[in-house]
């Protein structure tokens, strides 16, 4: 690992939970001296990664960590190929589609949205490309843990979100057995309440990419056959596409 390059991440992240963050708040939270982190944040200022804020003195992220976003985006092979099957189950099932990956990192990672088909009954909603949602919680994510290596029962208790959150990962690992039968995950009130969902993973031709699925409103769930289906046909068709020549993957 390069050292520098490590921090300088470091520094990023730390100023996307935060926002703003000054200097002696980003040396606290990194554990190091005032000069080395300067020099690093002076870097990432002059490339347009991180931006001052003159009245305060403040540091926050900066237009390039945007441009790299849309430049992902815009190569994202799966986000490409699903955003036509989105709509297509937005407009079979009624609800919001939200298409994700896998983010990396302590416990069991996060997903972050990278597609979001609104609602088709015109209601006003929050654009949620980069939201970040816990694995654990969402349907999403366990549609895409459930066909990773097998989740640890031991450990440190998982973050709950609400009541429901699912917490113990021994439970946890029999849902996600579960998910690997049905091909389909679910939620109910476990990262927000009021908010339900389903949700199956997206496989290319050697790998597991990402999950399509929908968000119910809980006054709304249980669903029926018919949608659950539809987030099944979706996912299967898009791994079609992305060169999968069974869904769930062969071999997963």
């Amino acid at each position: 690992m390069i050292q520098s390059v490590d921090r300088a991440i470091r520094i990023l992240t730390a100023l996307q939970g935060a926002r703003r963050m000054s200097l002696s708040e980003l040396s606290a939270h990194l554990e190091l001296r005032p000069p080395t982190v300067h020099g690093i944040v002076r870097t990432l200022v002059s490339h347009g990664l991180v931006v001052q804020d003159r009245p305060t003195g403040r540091y926050q992220l900066g237009p390039a960590t945007l441009r790299l976003g849309n430049v992902y985006l815009d190569t994202l092979d799966l986000r490409s190929r699903a955003i036509t099957w989105a709509e297509e189950l937005g407009r079979r099932t009624g609800f919001a589609v939200r298409v994700g990956v896998l983010l990396p990192g302590e416990a069991l990672g996060d997903v972050v949205i990278i597609y979001h088909q609104p609602r088709p009954d015109g209601g006003r909603y929050m654009p949620e490309v980069g939201i970040v949602i816990p694995a654990h919680a969402s349907a999403l994510g366990k549609a895409l843990l459930a066909f990773l290596p097998a989740v640890e029962t031991q450990g440190q208790a998982l973050r709950g979100m609400t009541g429901e959150t699912i917490t113990s990962r021994e439970e946890l690992q029999g849902v996600l057995a579960q998910v690997r039968r049905t091909g389909i995950a679910e939620e109910c009130d476990e990262a927000v309440l009021g908010e339900s969902g389903l949700a199956g993973a997206v496989f290319d031709s050697h790998q597991l990419v990402g999950a399509i699925g929908v968000v119910v409103p809980t006054t709304e769930w249980p669903v029926g056959d018919s949608v659950v289906e539809a987030v099944r046909s979706a996912a299967r068709t898009i791994s079609r596409e992305l060169g999968a020549t069974q869904w769930p993957h062969p071999g997963i």
